[in-house]
């Protein structure tokens, strides 16, 4: 079944004017916070539905408004509904009650915590981030479990939220959402290594691309990558060796350090950016060239072999660019019995 409607977002000093749906007891929004709108009546446009559906559940007369998107709604049971989203800033009229639920006007920063859709967290950081017009698509499984999303045409990275043990809590989230509101998601970190006559063993350090979206041109550790939803560690370990560097290791060669959690707040491209994870750390000894490596650049820059307590005075003195985390160096220091306090 295919359906069409709008979603309207009123804005009024900082807030949204939200609808929390308590009413019906079929509805598919039931408990569940959005914007006001409905489905079209025969022969309406977007905007005529628009001004139909907000004044009759909110008594507003919308005098400005903008078109910011269409939203492709894939339900999982068999239904596809095709939204025309809106936000509007100028309005007049009186408010009345609506038979759909509870109106209240809800700061924007404290949206995000209110019971709402996955789908609709990724919407409103578009919106937060001023995007002019986008086609998002969101494909659930029949319930609210987000499995799919892509934004015009381009496919979204989802992420499982995991707990304090690094297990999936049944929640999928957009990767954007997720480093906006700090939620944990996994990670793999991958360092190679190769023993030498110094500290005992060399680390290979890629240099993170300069278009990244964050850490750009900064050191990092050998391979590091997301897991996606559905995903699990040791299988994107793997995966992540091949594509960043194209290092084709079989699972038995990755060695399970233990798992490190870090937390950490920035600013890239003007926007913020925090970063919670859960990284299952492995480490892989057989022999590497670097200069054969085959780098994924819109990832690496480049690679280079560095002593490890050379790389770990670095980082505590924080003479290279580097997002490598002291801890998680220790954390390996420890591991390959390094005496970490020599020299």
């Amino acid at each position: 079944m295919t359906a069409f409607s709008t979603l309207c977002y009123i804005e009024r000093d900082g807030s949204y004017l939200m609808l929390h749906r308590t009413v019906k007891k079929n509805d598919v929004n039931k408990d569940k916070w959005i914007g006001v709108g409905g489905h079209f009546e025969a022969e309406e446009s977007p905007e005529e539905c628009l001004l139909r559906e907000v004044y009759e559940e909110t008594g507003y007369h919308l005098t400005a408004w903008k078109f910011r998107g269409l939203v492709t709604f894939v339900s999982g049971d068999g239904v596809t509904e095709y939204m025309s989203l809106f936000t509007a800033d100028e309005f007049t009229g009186e408010p009345v009650a609506c038979d759909e639920g509870e109106l209240e006007w809800v700061d924007k920063q404290e949206v995000l915590k209110l019971n709402i859709w996955e789908g609709d967290k990724i919407f409103f950081r578009l919106l937060e981030e001023q995007q002019e017009f986008f086609s998002l698509k969101l494909v659930y499984d029949g319930t609210d479990r987000l499995v799919e999303a892509a934004l015009n045409g381009r496919p979204l990275e989802l992420f499982d939220i995991r707990d304090e043990n690094g297990q999936p809590t049944g929640i999928v989230r957009e990767r954007g959402v997720a480093h906006r509101d700090g939620s944990r998601h996994g990670t793999v970190h991958i360092w190679i290594v190769r023993e030498n006559e110094k500290s005992g063993f060399d680390l290979l350090l890629q240099k993170r691309s300069a278009n990244k979206d964050s850490h750009p041109g900064c050191y990092d550790i050998s391979s590091a990558g997301h897991v996606a939803a559905g995903d699990d560690y040791l299988p994107s370990a793997v995966r992540e060796l091949s594509e960043e560097l194209g290092v084709l290791a079989e699972p038995e060669e990755l060695e399970f350090l233990g798992f490190h959690e870090e937390y950490r707040e920035n600013i890239f491209y003007g926007k913020p950016f925090r970063n919670r994870e859960i990284s299952a750390v492995y480490v892989y000894r057989k022999s590497v060239k670097a200069e054969e490596l085959s780098l994924q650049r819109e990832e690496v820059e480049s690679v280079c072999w560095m002593d490890f307590l050379e790389c770990l005075e670095a980082v505590k003195a924080g003479t290279i660019p580097t997002c490598l985390h002291e801890e998680e160096l220790r954390q390996l220091g420890q591991y390959l019995e390094i005496d970490l306090d020599q020299g």
